[in-house]
């Protein structure tokens, strides 16, 4: 780049001396043009020149200078410049430059080389404590001949990676709690959409209160699908599984169409509690919801459920319905 400025400052150099020239010319042949008298200069004379000398000049006598000459300057010896010489900015670090990435190697804010002094200013996302509540049904389930009030909550207190999450789900019946079922889980995450879920469950209401070991993952499945998928081991060496899914569409920025769907399987029989070998139950439904605001959303909904293999026949057996259709109507909201 120094190179062909150096070019470029001789070329504007060389052209009083050739203006001077063509004046001369002009003089002595009438009419004839000063430019073609440029035409013909060897410029390869120019690749000698001590190019040294030219940081004594006095630039400011370029101002009156006739720029219009250059349109016939030959350019073509410039491709052969040499610009191997040329240096970008930059370069390698200072040796006691910080080092950017220093927090990825396992420092923190309030150990390691890099402690600021005084009182700590700035904490890290990850060393937070979120707390949140999300009631996602409270409704009133209308089964024809009778109805019931239904709950679906869940709490979690913890940091990004692990948390607290509790969970609870039940029916109220005439006032009293007539079958619920409560979780405490350890949360922790394994991807950016992914959860492992590790606790315990206990169960009431339908037949003989039953506690559990469970296992699970819980996170957003590709094309936007929550799923929830939890395998447990009970009393008596009894195993389950519980596999939910649920994908919410935007009708309009607060009108949402929620369809869901869930199944449940256990490893074994349990007639004292209704629990059949194989697939279980199924529940699938959707729910209909205007936000009000984002955190609080009435609905409307409509679900339909049935018992699967053995479960059916247990049901048959206590001269139970094994099909039922429900509509709802509640609220959904959190803080």
């Amino acid at each position: 780049m120094k190179s062909g400025l150096n070019s470029i400052l001789l070329a504007l150099t060389v052209l009083p001396a050739g203006a001077a020239l063509a004046q001369d010319v002009h003089a002595k042949h009438g009419s004839a043009p000063a430019n073609s008298q440029m035409k013909t200069m060897d410029h390869s004379q120019m690749k000698d020149m001590d190019h040294s000398q030219m940081k004594d000049m006095d630039h400011s006598q370029m101002r009156d200078m006739d720029h219009s000459q250059m349109k016939d300057m030959d350019h073509s010896q410039m491709q052969g410049m040499d610009h191997g010489s040329m240096q970008m900015q930059g370069g390698s670090a200072p040796a006691d430059a910080r080092d950017a990435d220093a927090y990825s190697g396992g420092f923190t804010l309030e150990d390691g080389p890099y402690v600021l002094p005084g009182p700590r200013q700035l904490r890290l996302a990850d060393e937070h404590t979120f707390y949140g509540v999300l009631v996602d049904r409270l409704e009133r389930v209308d089964k024809g001949a009778s109805h019931t009030l239904a709950f679906d909550t869940r709490a979690w207190l913890g940091r990004d990676y692990n948390r607290a999450v509790l969970k609870a789900e039940g029916d109220i019946e005439q006032g009293k709690l007539a079958e619920a079922s409560t979780e405490l889980l350890w949360s922790h995450a394994l991807s950016t959409f992914w959860n492992s879920e590790l606790g315990v469950r206990y169960d009431t209401g339908h037949g003989p209160d039953q506690g559990w070991l469970a296992l699970g993952v819980a996170g957003l499945a590709p094309y936007w699908f929550e799923l929830d998928a939890t395998t447990y081991l009970g009393d008596d060496g009894q195993t389950a599984l519980a596999v939910e899914a649920e994908y919410e569409l935007l009708l309009t920025q607060r009108l949402v169409l929620q369809p869901s769907v869930e199944l449940t399987a256990y490893g074994k029989d349990d007639a004292e509690r209704g629990q059949g070998q194989g697939l279980s139950e199924l529940v699938a439904g959707a729910r209909l919801r205007y936000e009000i605001d984002r955190q609080f959303a009435p609905y409307l909904g409509w679900e339909w459920a049935t018992a699967l293999g053995n479960s059916a026949d247990l049901r048959r057996i206590e001269d139970e319905a094994t099909q039922e259709t429900r509509w709802l109507a509640g609220v959904k909201f959190w803080f």
